[in-house]
């Protein structure tokens, strides 16, 4: 398998490999490693062509720890990304039963010309800027930290941390920014934008939880998206998005549209499994943040 080949989604990953990753093309699939960074699920996976039957768990798994997870006992997750349109919702009953999750993510894109008209968040005196790496990394963690995501906390902040260093090289190199919106001197959304020659992609948009339904997420998107096209005359934007979120309609506010879908098997580890029970326990109970 090669990298080139992958559905554009899958591709852009990858730019966020090109510091600190091992990645490997071979003949069944694609292996990422991510020495020092184990917690890291798609920083540490598999990538294969087709979809897997249901009854080739046992190989994958097997390929899974032969090139990823061997003499690393911090990789405590499967990840494995498919290079094929999303299968049907019942498919894959044994792979489910074992734990996995089918996780899939609608690719998006944006042109200059069809960026909307700059939207009027509620909240004032905000400010929105790339982030100064030596000053305002940690605020930047800290915003992250603050939505564990259903994650355990405690390996959701080494994760956390682990990325935005490894951004931070990308920085260095001239191939990414983090922006930070601010009101006054609270950091209220962040997000980061890569780039590969012309073509541009967004990591990781968020919102810090005690902001949402402001605006912010809109008026964060569109002002990173006016930024690349102004400053690196990018002449496409992909984002990548959680098709079932609520997100995916401010994206397309903004003038972003669908055009691919990309989507993977994955496996937490056990503590996160526990996590995402004690969530789901606490949105029964009516004390979600919905």
């Amino acid at each position: 398998m090669k990298v080139a080949d992958f559905r554009p989604g899958w591709r852009t990953d990858f730019l966020l490999h090109r510091f600190g990753a091992e990645v490997r093309e071979l003949d069944d699939c694609v292996a990422v490693r991510s020495p020092g960074h184990e917690g890291y699920f798609w920083g540490n996976c598999l990538m294969i062509a087709d979809a897997p039957a249901d009854g080739d768990l046992a190989h994958w798994l097997q390929r899974f720890e032969q090139e990823v997870a061997h003499g690393r006992p911090g990789v405590r997750h499967v990840a494995i990304g498919v290079n094929s349109l999303p299968p049907a919702p019942d498919a894959l009953p044994a792979w489910r039963a074992a734990g996995f999750d089918i996780v899939e993510t609608a690719t998006m894109r944006l042109q200059p010309g069809q960026l909307h008209t700059a939207p009027e968040a509620s909240a004032a005196r905000l400010q929105l800027r790339p982030i100064d790496f030596g000053s305002e990394l940690d605020a930047i963690v800290a915003l992250q930290v603050a939505d564990p995501q259903g994650f355990e906390p405690e390996g959701w902040a080494r994760f956390c941390r682990k990325q935005m260093e490894r951004f931070a090289l990308i920085h260095e190199a001239g191939l990414g920014e983090w922006f930070g919106l601010w009101c006054g001197d609270t950091l209220v959304a962040d997000c980061g934008l890569l780039r590969d020659g012309g073509l541009g992609r967004f990591q990781n948009v968020l919102t810090h939880p005690d902001w949402r339904r402001r605006g912010l997420c809109r008026t964060l998107v569109h002002g990173v998206s006016q930024w690349g096209f102004d400053h690196w005359g990018l002449g496409e934007l992909l984002m990548c998005a959680d098709p079932g979120d609520v997100a995916i309609h401010i994206y397309e506010s903004v003038g972003f549209q669908r055009f691919d879908s990309e989507w993977g098997l994955q496996r937490n580890p056990p503590e996160d499994q526990a996590a995402r029970r004690s969530v789901r326990l606490e949105r029964d109970a009516g004390e979600g943040t919905a």
